[in-house]
């Protein structure tokens, strides 16, 4: 926990100066160079904390992966856009999924007798309830502070019809939203010379090149393990197969389409396969199912020893 307030100390310490010099220095190379500092702090800061997944990862994520791009960002002429979330999913859809992920620790324990790829899917099922609550609870505590209504990061992944479908519009938007406007904008620019369409092709691959490189960056914050680079050929086929889908579909231009049951069959399908074999092989790696449920346990002793206090003042 000392580590976790002095990194976030700093955090808050960068993001001072960052803010006295965007009031300072008008957007450009001058405002990019004087905040360099601050991405590589930025950078650093999860190597200083004790690998504790919970802390760690949304530390890595937010300030090592959002923060970074969000700053850098700053320093350009802003665009209009928006990334399009759904809609925003009520209580009950949030308890049910809780109810889900306290169930799956409870499964955890009989983890030795599970196959690994059923263990493996348990993984992928964990990551998703965990990761739509975490950001469902951030938006929560923004709304509430500021008035402020975040779209919602999920638009029911499981129903895509398409890889352009699950990754543009359904799958964590916020990465989404800020890979759009710093990497695949950009990059579109810098291909433009073929062509309005036929320059988002190379674009959209390169964003999956970068997404896979700061998902290595993230599992190497929590586990401190050299990469073996499977996640990131998990980011290059999918990103691969996403351009090939998009040529298909601007080469067929509508003429034929699958029915949609069976281009969510196909859709999840794929992601499941190349997931199950590349990517979610990486959490068991780290061990960080385990270290997950140590903290769960944690987090239950004290809140037990805090009830027991309560009980005992009253």
């Amino acid at each position: 926990m000392v580590s976790f307030i002095k990194a976030w100390g700093l955090v808050i310490i960068s993001l001072c100066y960052t803010f006295f010099i965007a009031r300072l220095v008008p957007k450009g190379i001058q405002r990019l160079i004087l905040i360099i500092p601050v991405l590589l702090i930025f950078f650093i800061v999860p190597l200083l904390m004790k690998p504790s997944i919970h802390l760690l990862g949304i530390t890595a994520f937010l300030i090592g992966w959002l923060a970074n791009f969000k700053i850098q960002l700053s320093t350009k002429s802003p665009k209009s856009g928006s990334h399009g979330g759904g809609s925003r999913e009520g209580p009950l859809s949030y308890t049910i999924k809780a109810f889900l992920l306290v169930l799956l620790i409870k499964v955890y324990d009989y983890s030795s007798k599970l196959p690994d790829k059923a263990l493996l899917t348990l993984y992928a099922i964990h990551i998703y309830i965990t990761l739509e609550l975490i950001l469902a609870a951030m938006a929560a505590v923004v709304r509430a502070m500021s008035d402020l209504e975040l779209e919602p990061q999920f638009n029911e992944p499981y129903l895509a019809t398409s890889l352009q479908d699950f990754w543009g519009r359904r799958w964590n938007l916020m990465v989404t939203g800020i890979l759009r406007p710093t990497v695949y904008d950009p990059m579109v620019q810098l291909f433009s010379v073929l062509g309005r369409n036929w320059s988002r092709v190379p674009a959209i691959f390169g964003t999956f090149v970068v997404s896979g490189i700061m998902h290595e960056l993230i599992f190497f914050y929590m586990g401190r393990l050299r990469p073996d680079w499977k996640v990131m050929c998990f980011f290059l086929i999918h990103g691969f197969c996403t351009t090939v889908e998009i040529i298909i579909k601007k080469t067929i231009n509508g003429r034929w389409k699958l029915q949609t049951a069976i281009s969510q069959l196909l859709t999840l399908g794929f992601v499941i396969v190349t997931a199950l074999w590349l990517f979610l092989p990486e959490f068991k790696r780290c061990n960080i199912a385990d270290r997950a449920i140590e903290e769960y346990k944690s987090i239950g002793t004290v809140a037990a020893e805090i009830r027991s206090m309560m009980a005992s003042l009253f």
